[in-house]
């Protein structure tokens, strides 16, 4: 058991209904095992009866991030897909470039993502992609918390379901706990009913929950409606797969009718508005979801349609966004963009009561950050710098599970110019697109 006090602290304190974002100042955090055990006014604890110590010495103690919707070893694909339609994007260039995946591609990458994303203060990430057992292996490896599931498209039929069954039988809960894992189909436009059938009968027969796209934009909505009479949505609840766990990444092209079904059924939803923005997407009607009981958190997806993996930048874009499409200023307030940054994004990924808050009883995942920059001077409301101001570089330190991972801006776990090195040797083959070859078609 490994005790740590967080000393001399300022902690952020969201109120129970997400109406308010308050500061605690000089306080101590008390950390036995995972989990937070205190927080209490500092001079209380007696810190050489502590195994480690962080002074933060006023810095702001939060919970750390999560990305509830990521493919983070792609990475490796970074600025290669740009100023293009999306069905361009999948079908001339991320699909085929996918084509050149190696295992040893998906370990350095998702090593290279967990990097970036501990360095700016990301705790958790809900990951979607391909040889998952080498990106469990290298989530394990970073320190980070990590919801993994395989990708699956319907082409790949049973030998897809196989290999997801395996991959969680092997992975799940290991990594002291930290790993978790899902069902992960890709989408109602590249997986059959039958197979979607298949995927939901495969998470009830494990026990976990599942990751999936839908109604990623109005397009697919209503090209569904017209070849199909129903919804992306309602596809999802008449194979079994809207139900209470399930993430639904994006959900940008949902009816009212759909939020209906989506909270009554209990499931999550992954905002990732920077890829809306690069892609000219829609964006999620965030209000209508939360309204509706609807958890809503945050995501950065792929760093081939946000360029980083930056939650920073995904929390001001998502507040700022709504607000624009409301032409309303007062729409998604900054306690309620906090909210959704934090304990919301757990509820996401099924952790809720377990991430998200700076209370006993919580997984010990928490990043301390530095607000004495230029850029948040003068400091009149920390809240308001959090959500308009923070940089990634701001966090200096992060603790996942009761451990500290990154130190004054050092990673413990990771080599970042090993991994460097290994990706940049790979580039010419990863930026291959061979006419023809590519690992699926976008017909939505």
């Amino acid at each position: 058991m490994l005790n740590l006090l967080i000393l001399n602290a300022a902690v952020l304190q969201l109120s129970t209904d997400g109406t308010r974002a308050d500061v605690l100042y000089a306080h101590d955090i008390l950390i036995e095992g995972r989990r937070i055990s205190a927080l209490q006014p500092t001079g209380q604890a007696d810190p050489s009866q502590f195994d480690q110590v962080v002074r933060a010495d006023g810095k702001l103690v939060m919970p750390g991030l999560i990305n509830t919707h990521a493919h983070v070893p792609m990475v490796i694909f970074r600025g290669l897909a740009e100023d293009v339609s999306i069905d361009r994007w999948f079908n001339e260039f991320i699909w085929p470039l996918e084509s050149n995946l190696q295992p040893d591609d998906v370990y350095w990458g998702m090593l290279l993502g967990a990097a970036e994303m501990l360095r700016g203060g990301v705790t958790t990430v809900a990951d979607h992609y391909f040889h998952m057992d080498v990106g469990a292996k290298a989530i394990t490896e970073s320190g980070m918390r990590g919801v993994l599931g395989w990708a699956m498209f319907g082409s790949q039929g049973q030998v897809a379901l196989d290999t997801t069954e395996r991959f969680i039988r092997e992975h799940q809960n290991t990594g002291d706990g930290r790993i978790t894992t899902v069902v992960a189909p890709h989408a109602p436009y590249t997986c059959d009913d039958d197979f979607l059938r298949g995927a939901a009968r495969l998470a009830d027969k494990l026990g976990v929950a599942s990751h999936i796209h839908a109604a990623e934009m109005r397009e697919q909505t209503d090209l569904s409606l017209q070849k199909r009479g129903l919804t992306p949505i309602q596809v999802l609840e008449q194979t079994g797969l809207l139900r209470e766990g399930t993430i639904i990444a994006h959900a940008c092209g949902v009816t009212p009718s759909d939020i209906e079904l989506m909270a009554e059924a209990k499931v999550g939803v992954a905002h990732a508005p920077k890829t809306y923005l690069k892609l000219g997407m829609d964006v999620t009607p965030i209000p209508a979801l939360r309204q509706a009981g609807v958890a809503v958190g945050l995501a950065s997806d792929g760093a081939v349609s946000n360029n980083t993996l930056d939650l920073w930048e995904a929390l001001r874009l998502c507040a700022m966004l709504q607000k624009d499409r409301a032409r309303n200023p007062e729409v998604l307030p900054i306690a309620e963009a906090l909210l959704i940054a934090t304990r919301d994004s757990a509820r996401v990924i099924g952790m809720a009561g377990q991430l998200g808050d700076v209370k006993p009883g919580y997984l010990a995942d928490l990043i301390v950050v530095d607000l004495s920059g230029l850029h948040h001077q003068p400091l009149h409301s920390i809240p308001a710098s959090l959500v308009y101001n923070t940089m990634a570089s701001d966090v200096q330190t992060v603790i996942i599970n009761g451990e500290i991972v990154m130190r004054d801006r050092q990673l413990r776990h990771i080599d970042a110019a090993q991994i460097v090195h290994q990706v940049n040797r790979n580039m010419a083959r990863l930026a291959q697109r061979v006419p023809g070859q590519r690992i699926q078609t976008y017909q939505p």
